[in-house]
């Protein structure tokens, strides 16, 4: 259940390969370029329960850092190449981490943050430039063997930020050996179907919880990862094709591209390879999953988590279908759907999803966070609103922070965003609360359309008109704006914080 076992039986199978560029490492050089770097982290007095961050795109060298840290006990903070410096500079800060290893790809980035990192060992993989030192080089000098005193690291990753600044979650390391079984290894193989040896398609990047740990676990079962250094649709469908992919991770809005291909186009290529196809991050509009089990078969799984481990909810196609927009039962914790006051409500009465009997909500340096996601019976919460039935499926409606109060009335977005994103001249949907004089709030759709030059007033028109027709007079948008692209996190969240902001006269708005 390590690539150090796999290195030794398979030495010559790929670990992973990069789609864009074909380049292929293998077993036997990731196992010994990560006891190189562990090594070299050695040398840099790092021990068991340090802490390095990576700030990366999806590079051919992030496996073999992570694995490094992995088996060196240390933590590994994987940090989103999409932030700015002082971004970067908190979330390092903030986990403690002594060493940063960068590359050229996260952009000019990289020149403001030795300025921000003072007292931070600086690498850069690939291209080099002062004052950071090369990883590569530093890495070579140390041998291929393994470290004397190898004990299993974790990762240390922090929330996306879509309702606020990041929070980290640090676990507790158990001090193991490094080929210690954990649960989404198990879960891989029992709930999800994940063979040994299999061949695994990552779009997404590999900063985020998702992608990183599905990566790693595809690793401990000694399978094969093609990374795609950033999602394109049609390119996904070659890959599966090409490489024989049978399992992979997706988000809703990956599936929702995938569709929007001309069906001629999606057609020219074969999936039957598939036998699990695993989404999570975002709900699902009942009509994508209808669609994308109709096309890939009864291979679609889905499971409702956070980042924080507090919960794990789990649904099979064949499940799915008669309990369509369910995001399943729960496999870790109990589901509590409680009201204000933390009671817990009966069977389709809408609230808050807590957790009971799960792991303990645990926020590195922010006691209050943990304090707000708690209840007073201990249960814990991520903040997402819905209902479960008497079977006890859960069936989310939205993130109480999303949730738009117009005259007295409870909107949540997520119904009216899923009906918008199903209209063919849509590419991505948003809908927030905007301030109106007399209800408090009104409804506000903001729209990625599929064609930019068609974004003007008659596809406005068309788009309110057709939301009249399916949704009741209160939900219906009482305002239609254009955004060219929504910000809308690689792993499918939408940071619908910065489009609400934009309307309550804050700053950053691109709204047309």
């Amino acid at each position: 259940m390590h690539p150090a076992t796999h290195a030794k039986t398979h030495p010559d199978r790929p670990a992973y390969i990069m789609a864009g560029s074909g380049e292929t490492v293998t077993y036997k050089q990731l196992d010994e370029r990560s006891n190189q770097g562990a090594h070299l982290f050695r040398s840099l007095g790092l021990k068991a329960g340090d802490v390095i961050a990576i700030f990366m795109e999806n590079h051919p060298r992030y496996f073999e850092i992570a694995w490094a840290a992995q088996r060196s006990g240390l933590y590994y903070t994987c940090i989103s190449s999409k932030l700015t410096a002082g971004e970067v500079e908190y979330i390092v800060g903030d986990c403690g981490a002594k060493v940063l290893i960068t590359s050229a790809g996260v952009g000019s980035v990289v020149d403001d943050l030795p300025a921000h990192l003072k007292g931070v060992k600086l690498y850069m993989v690939g291209e080099t430039r002062p004052p950071y030192e090369s990883f590569e080089a530093a890495r070579e000098t140390f041998p291929t063997t393994p470290i004397a005193d190898e004990t299993a690291g974790s990762d240390m990753l922090y929330s996306s930020g879509t309702t606020g600044r990041p929070k980290g979650i640090k676990p507790a390391l158990t001090g193991a050996a490094i080929d210690e079984p954990n649960a989404l290894v198990m879960m891989t193989q029992t709930l999800f179907g994940f063979p040994p040896g299999c061949t695994y398609i990552s779009p997404a990047p590999l900063y985020h919880a998702a992608p990183l740990r599905w990566c790693m676990s595809v690793h401990k079962l000694g399978g094969t990862v093609i990374v795609m250094e950033k999602f394109d649709p049609e390119v996904a469908l070659q890959l599966i094709e090409k490489y024989k992919v049978n399992v992979g991770q997706f988000v809703p809005t990956h599936f929702v591209r995938m569709l929007k291909l001309p069906e001629e186009v999606r057609k020219k290529y074969d999936v039957s390879s598939m036998v699990s196809a695993v989404h999570a991050a975002a709900p699902c509009p009942v009509p994508v999953k209808e669609q994308m089990i109709a096309w890939w078969g009864p291979v679609i799984y889905e499971y409702y988590a956070g980042t924080e481990g507090n919960g794990f909810c789990f649904i099979k196609a064949d499940e799915w279908l008669t309990h369509k927009g369910s995001v399943g039962r729960a496999v870790l914790g109990e589901l509590r759907i409680c009201d204000e006051e933390g009671e817990a409500l009966p069977p389709r009465t809408e609230g808050v999803v807590h957790f009971a009997g799960g792991p303990p909500l645990s926020y590195h340096n922010a006691p209050e966070k943990v304090a707000e996601g708690t209840n007073k019976h201990g249960w814990t919460t991520l903040g997402d609103v819905g209902w479960v039935d008497e079977e006890g499926f859960l069936y989310l409606t939205d993130r109480k922070s999303f949730m738009i109060i117009s005259g007295g009335v409870n909107i949540y977005p997520q119904e009216i965003e899923n009906l918008l994103i199903g209209h063919p001249k849509v590419a991505d949907a948003a809908v927030v609360g905007a301030p109106h004089e007399e209800m408090g709030e009104q409804v506000v759709a903001v729209i990625q359309p599929a064609d930019w030059a068609e974004a003007g007033d008659a596809l406005r028109d068309e788009l309110m008109a057709f939301a009249r027709a399916n949704l009741s007079h209160v939900k219906a948008p009482r305002k239609l704006d254009f955004m060219e692209e929504l910000p809308r996190h690689p792993t499918g969240k939408l940071y619908k914080r910065l489009i609400r902001d934009a309307y309550w006269g804050k700053e950053g708005s691109k709204i047309v």
